[in-house]
Parts: C-alpha cells; sequence; structure tokens
C-alpha cells in the first residue's frame, strides 16, 4: 500500500528513520530554507526521486495546503504486534491505550508526546478510531516514526494481556475520586484515555486496575480535558515518579 507523508518535521523522521520504503518527494518549486536543504540531501542519500513542482500540484498530492512545501510518497505504515510489544517491553513497562479515539490531531498529539515520554507503544482501537492516516502524521511531527502503534479489535482482550503480563491498567475519567498523582506510576504501567465526546466505554474502565481523574475548575467553565492534554498531563507524571525513583 501508498502513503502519503507531508510537513518538513514528519518528511524529515521519515527519512531519518528508514523504516519504510520512499518512492519519491515532491518539493515545492523554488522553495529554499535550511530545513528543506536537510531534507534533499537525505532523500540524496537514500536515492529517492525527486520532483519539483508548483504549488498546486503538491495540495492535491497532499490533500491540503498545508504540506510546508514538502509531500513524500511512501510505503504504509504497518501496524505493530500487541504480542511483540509485550514480548520486548521494557522493565518498568509504559504503555498508552485510546480508547475510540476519533480526531488525527489528537491522535497526532498523542504520539508526539509519547515519543518524548519514553512510551513503549500506543494501542489504538479498530472500530471508531482514526487510523495511521497523512493528518496524524503531520500532526506528530515526527513521532510516528519512533511509537509503534497497535491496532486491536478488542480493547478489553488487549486489556488482559497486558495484565497476564504483570502491567498495570490505569484508566483515566473526569469523574474518579482517585487523583492522578495517588496512583505508583514506578511500576509498569499502560494509561487508558477515552473518546473526545463518550470518554472510556463501561466495559472498558471496569477492567482497569485503577481509574484516575484530574482536577477541573468548575467554576471555570469546562468540563473536560482535551484528550491530548490529558494524556500528556498523566503521561509525564509517569515521567516524574520514574525520575524521582531514580536519584
Amino acid at each position: 500500500m501508498i502513503d502519503v507523508v507531508f510537513g518538513i518535521h514528519a518528511v524529515e523522521s521519515l527519512l531519518r528513520s528508514r523504516g519504510r520504503p520512499v518512492e519519491r518527494l515532491h518539493i515545492a518549486a523554488g522553495a529554499r530554507s535550511e530545513r528543506l536543504e536537510q531534507i534533499l540531501q537525505l532523500a540524496r542519500e537514500r536515492s529517492v526521486s525527486l520532483r519539483f513542482e508548483k504549488n498546486l500540484a503538491l495540495d492535491r498530492l497532499a490533500r491540503t495546503k498545508a504540506h510546508q512545501g514538502v509531500v513524500a510518497v511512501c510505503g504504509a505504515k504497518r501496524y505493530a504486534s500487541l504480542e511483540d510489544l509485550i514480548a520486548k517491553k521494557h522493565d518498568p513497562a509504559f504503555f498508552v491505550l485510546l480508547d475510540q479515539v476519533e480526531d488525527p490531531h489528537n491522535l497526532g498529539a498523542v504520539l508526539r508526546t509519547a515519543a518524548a515520554a519514553g512510551v513503549e507503544g500506543l494501542i489504538i482501537t479498530e472500530r471508531r478510531s482514526v487510523g495511521l492516516t497523512s493528518t496524524v502524521a503531520k500532526a506528530a511531527t515526527g513521532a510516528l516514526e519512533d511509537v509503534p502503534v497497535v491496532r486491536v479489535t478488542n480493547l478489553v482482550q488487549a486489556i488482559e494481556l497486558l495484565k497476564q503480563a504483570n502491567i498495570w491498567i490505569v484508566g483515566v475519567e473526569a469523574d474518579a475520586e482517585k487523583r492522578w498523582t495517588e496512583v505508583d506510576f514506578r511500576d509498569p504501567v499502560a494509561l487508558v484515555f477515552g473518546s473526545e465526546g463518550e470518554g472510556m466505554r463501561r466495559l472498558v474502565r471496569e477492567h482497569c486496575d485503577w481509574v484516575v481523574s484530574l482536577p477541573l475548575n468548575r467554576g471555570g467553565g469546562v468540563s473536560s480535558l482535551n484528550v491530548s492534554v490529558a494524556a500528556g498531563i498523566l503521561m509525564y507524571e509517569v515521567v516524574r515518579q520514574r525520575a524521582s525513583r531514580d536519584k
């Protein structure tokens, strides 16, 4: 299958990772920048075909004007295997699960933070979820090439497999009584975040070992946090706790 990746960060990361074949690179004619020169050098090192074209041609190929003058045509990003992810887990393990997150910008933002926080793998659902689209790759600014993504048909079964590998499952919901700082994230952990509108589904929530919440200033009129914001806060709580243990 063929995929399209666009944007300076995403294309540069694609070329550096060497994780999938790149068929050709489309560059806006007349475009010049230091980052673009780096991309051209990487493409030449990999013997990638270069095409210099008008912006309109890039708009059509990327299906957006937000391509920053560079579009790569490449092999499709392959999903990882959950079994392989578990077999290769670190000590302590660190995973993130998304229950039916549909916005590609949210998925991309979660991937970007996951890469920065050292998450070993992201697990998403097959139904009612966005997949690994070019928009996700652009929003992830290169992190799509760094974080393995698993797509499962049944998230509850995936949770049970993680539990069998001695990984604690921590769900995040606005109405949970336990605060996000009241869990020991120094142990192997998988964080679970629900969809933008509905949160975690009932069965998913019931299979979590703990469910925690982030405090909200209800007087401010905010009833919930964006899933990528909540994920960022929780991921870095894991980073903070584990860093304090190492001191």
